[in-house]
């Protein structure tokens, strides 16, 4: 059995009593952080521009787009979707291929649960294995893929939407490898677009590209029988090495949630211990923004590869500066939303310890969630702060509770904070939900 086909032999086959309690739990979580992600970025720039110039080509309008109260036909929703879950740079990572793997499919299954009927049960399925998908796929592939260039959310998140719309539509075997073969013809998804709207644009179009693969399969559009393995399908195309017997080992008991991290900085991911790093030498120790006179940063090489952005002026591009990031760390004490806008960016202070003071090194010897920090005072004294491992990642997971005050902080804007209660109460039981729409409407502002 090739790998497409027994990869959607599985997808087709698996039931919700297949899925381990642990990991429906996880499940939950990785939707809890999701839908918080899309109500707080739903009012950023690229959103707002992405409805004026999209929204009048919008099809019958009978889809919400989360946060908002306009609607829209699905494809659309789920675009936008994916585009204010991602736009702020704070939804879920897996630290093994770097995807954003709930925004692709929850922001597909979320528009599909808008048009018809569908049970949590359901939903919470269909997100375990569009999750399980991408997380296989970026795991065979990776780190050849990444390193050439692609943003793996737009390129593989695109097997997760389509094979989680799939599982919805109750797709046979024959039709879920044509929806795997259609979404592996729309993989794309470019690293230059990091630091600019570009960035969220991939799993929006990832969204909206694998809804459509996986209705074009149901009606009978086909596509080739080797979409993944082929000589000229996804992996030999896009990786220059790959080893896809990590796509179909181990299926129903390693599960790629159980290694899924949220953030607690809204940013890229390898900047994280950086920060963590100078938030604790802030907490101990009252400085002046005056007194910092030099911060030096070991950090691991992927950290300069991704974010070596110095010189900059724009909020989004301060997502991926690890100067930055250690500049508000230090000179904050946090690194919240409000630290990666516009005006952050151009304050005074973070902009001379960003520009004149940070050096940062790539040291082999650090691993990609570990980084050292020495800050030089104006007294001449030496502060050094060494993290092992950056809180949000597997060896320091955010707990429920976090999850939920990262949740209000983005949503509480919008929707106020009794909704916002309401609606983490409904994504913690989304299982018992006999229709989604309850927890979309929930999601909506009120007029």
């Amino acid at each position: 059995m090739s790998v497409t086909k027994e990869l959607a032999a599985y997808i087709v086959g698996s039931r919700p009593d297949h899925i381990p309690p642990d990991v429906r739990h996880e499940a939950r979580r990785a939707l809890l952080n999701y839908v918080g992600c899309a109500v707080g970025g739903s009012r950023e720039q690229a959103v707002e521009i992405a409805l004026r110039v999209l929204g009048p080509y919008s099809g019958e309008r009978s889809a919400r787009v989360l946060g908002r109260e306009e609607l829209l036909d699905p494809l659309y929703a789920s675009l936008l979707n994916g585009i204010s879950s991602h736009v702020l740079d704070y939804d879920d990572t897996t630290p093994s291929n770097y995807i954003h793997p709930t925004s692709p499919a929850a922001s597909a299954l979320v528009a599909y649960a808008c048009t018809a009927p569908v049970t949590g049960a359901d939903l919470l399925h269909a997100l375990v294995l569009g999750f399980e998908v991408q997380s296989r796929i970026g795991d065979a592939t990776y780190p050849a893929h990444y390193e050439a260039g692609w943003h793996s959310t737009g390129s593989i998140g695109v097997f997760g939407a389509a094979v989680a719309i799939g599982k919805l539509l109750a797709l046979p075997l024959q039709n879920m490898i044509w929806a795997i073969g259609l979404a592996a013809t729309q993989s794309a998804g470019l690293r230059e677009m990091f630091g600019s709207m570009g960035k969220a644009f991939h799993p929006g179009r990832s969204a909206q590209s694998g809804y459509m693969g996986a209705l074009l399969a149901q009606a009978g559009f086909t596509s080739g029988e080797y979409g993944i393995e082929g000589p000229r399908g996804f992996a030999p195309v896009t990786a220059k090495a790959f080893d896809l017997t990590r796509v179909t080992a181990g299926f129903g008991s390693d599960f790629g949630l159980r290694r899924n991290t949220y953030k607690p900085f809204p940013c890229g991911i390898v900047i994280h211990p950086t920060i963590d790093a100078c938030i604790q030498i802030r907490r101990e120790r009252q400085f002046s923004p005056a007194d910092v006179q030099a911060v030096r940063l070991r950090v691991a090489p992927l950290v300069l590869d991704l974010c070596n952005k110095r010189t900059i002026d724009k909020g989004l591009e301060g997502k991926f500066s690890v100067y930055h990031g250690a500049a508000v760390g230090l000179l904050r004490g946090r690194a919240g939303i409000a630290e990666f806008t516009d005006a952050a960016v151009n304050d005074p202070d973070i902009k001379r310890v960003r520009e004149t003071s940070t050096v940062a090194v790539a040291d082999q010897n650090i691993a990609e969630d570990e980084a050292v920090a020495e800050v030089t005072l104006a007294s001449g004294e030496r502060v050094v702060k060494h993290v092992e491992h950056a809180i949000g990642n597997l060896a320091r997971p955010m707990t429920d509770g976090e999850l939920e005050e990262k949740f209000r902080d983005q949503a509480s804007p919008a929707l106020g904070a009794h909704r916002s209660n309401e609606l983490i109460a409904l994504c913690w039981r989304i299982d018992e939900l006999a229709d989604c729409r309850v927890l979309i409407e929930a999601a909506t502002p009120s007029p």
